[in-house]
């Protein structure tokens, strides 16, 4: 039996079509891919090799700063801390943020692979007087859209980095919040030692003020001395109010810190305690390490490669692109007609697009994103020197308040002995009461001001271990967030020590 000869248009079509999808393979072989560590970053500001202040002990990494509250030795500091993390509500929008960069991430990936669907059909018609007929059907459906230019790769590459971003934003929040925590809890501590100091003062100045009434009564004394003694007594008392908003003020904060109402932990922090202080033999890391370990420095960085891969999307969506497809169907009677004697039909599809005439939008979207990526740069070059700046100022601020709390103590202890000698004169009657009222405001005065700055000396230490990118690890932490985010607990017990 002779066979047909080939049709020669038929042939001709294949041909083309072979010749298309072959120049196209090889456009897709030799596409240029977007390096994305290439970031092509401007001049960033030159990093010290240490700090500015001499004597400044250079040591520790990491590792020793991801945990810094607990140097402070202060189990309710500690737990307050370890609450917050696990149920304050910025950490938990970090967190949100975090799932939603993930799945984006997966979202782009699955946008590389091909697609598959499937499909069935029943059709029954009758035509006049004609019995019914019924048709059944099934196909299966793909489709693949080959990423010639890089489109797809580079969309994958940019949720990578915006993942990367929301990790380190996680990080931040994390350090931002052990932070606040830590400072309200010294304002709070810090407020209870300046009350059991004015009462202390304001128990003295009442016996003064005992002393005169006798005096005066015993006629040693007038009554101008009496309402001087009663004026210094109501002015320290006047004294407490301020310092009970504060401590009402930071018992609030605390509570919401920790993501409960602002009253709930009452009873746990109104009996008063020392001031967290942090001890001697400060751990701090050089400043290019400093950079690297920073959250807020990560997620700033990891921003400029999402903008590079932005800007290498929009740049590919401006060339052609190819889509094949194709199809298998079954076509049968009935149901059981599917399994054999079926009629079966088959197509493929390769579809060629390209943007011919746009109005420049193409361009447009090019540019915009290229202004994005400028503003990422400059957003990291400012988050550069807000970390220098900021650690540079609290050991300026560390430095200086350790010696005026070293001298105010020193006054304070002088204005005990100044006053307890003044009063011992005065009930003799060898001084004017003029002078026992100068060295009691002093007394207070120098008192109060000894207990402030023993309290910002704890908020310098705060203030440096955040500047310097304590608070979360890095490397560690980071990848483990990568995989899944911790696991919350909704329990307010206090945990053991």
């Amino acid at each position: 039996m002779q066979s047909e000869p080939p049709d020669v248009p038929s042939l001709n079509l294949r041909a083309l079509a072979l010749a298309m999808l072959l120049t196209l393979g090889g456009c897709a072989a030799f596409a240029p891919v977007p390096d994305e560590q290439a970031r092509l970053a401007p001049e960033v500001p030159a990093v010290p090799e240490r700090w500015s202040q001499a004597g400044t002990p250079q040591a520790t990494g990491a590792e020793a700063l991801a945990s810094w509250w607990q140097r402070f030795d202060d189990p309710l500091l500690s737990e307050l801390i370890a609450r917050a993390l696990q149920a304050n509500t910025r950490i938990e929008s970090a967190e949100a943020a975090l799932r939603q960069a993930r799945a984006l991430r997966d979202a782009a990936l699955a946008q590389q692979l091909p697609t598959l669907g499937a499909s069935g059909s029943l059709q029954r018609a009758r035509n006049g007087n004609s019995d019914s007929e019924s048709r059944v059907g099934v196909a299966l459906d793909a489709a693949w859209e080959l990423d010639l230019f890089g489109a797809r790769r580079s969309a994958v590459a940019g949720r990578d980095a915006n993942l990367r971003a929301r990790i380190a934003s996680l990080g931040d929040a994390q350090v931002t919040v052990a932070a606040e925590v830590a400072l309200n809890l010294i304002d709070l501590r810090s407020a209870q030692a300046r009350l059991a100091l004015a009462d202390a003062n304001a128990a003295s100045q009442q016996e003064t003020l005992q002393l005169t009434q006798w005096r005066v009564q015993a006629g040693l004394a007038t009554s101008l001395e009496s309402e001087q003694a009663r004026a210094s007594l109501q002015q320290t008392l006047a004294q407490r109010a301020p310092l009970v908003i504060t401590e009402a003020q930071a018992m609030h904060a605390l509570a919401v810190l920790c993501g409960q109402a602002p009253a709930a932990l009452q009873g746990l922090l109104s009996a008063p305690a020392a001031v967290p202080q942090a001890p001697p033999g400060l751990a701090l890391s050089l400043p290019a390490d400093t950079l690297r370990q920073r959250a807020d420095v990560r997620a700033a960085e990891a921003e400029i490669d999402v903008a590079l891969s932005a800007v290498a999307e929009a740049d590919a969506a401006r060339k052609p692109s190819l889509r094949l497809g194709g199809s298998l169907g079954l076509n049968a009677l009935s149901f059981s007609g599917l399994g054999s004697g079926a009629a079966i039909a088959a197509s493929v599809l390769a579809g060629l697009s390209a943007p011919l005439f746009d109005g420049g939008s193409g361009v447009a979207q090019v540019r915009l994103q290229q202004a994005a990526l400028a503003s990422a740069r400059a957003t990291y070059r400012a988050a550069l020197l807000t970390a220098l700046q900021e650690v540079e100022n609290a050991l300026v601020a560390l430095r200086n308040d350790q010696e005026r709390q070293t001298r105010l103590q020193q006054a304070s202890e002088a204005a005990a002995n100044a006053a307890l000698l003044a009063r011992q004169r005065y009930s003799s009657g060898l001084i004017d009461f003029q002078v026992v009222l100068d060295t009691q405001r002093t007394l207070l005065g120098t008192q109060d001001s000894e207990a402030a700055a023993r309290a910002e000396i704890g908020r310098d230490h705060v203030r440096l271990y955040k500047a310097l990118g304590g608070g979360w690890q890095s490397d560690a932490q980071g990848a483990a967030t990568a995989s899944a985010v911790p696991s919350r607990t909704t329990s307010t017990s206090r945990s053991s020590p």
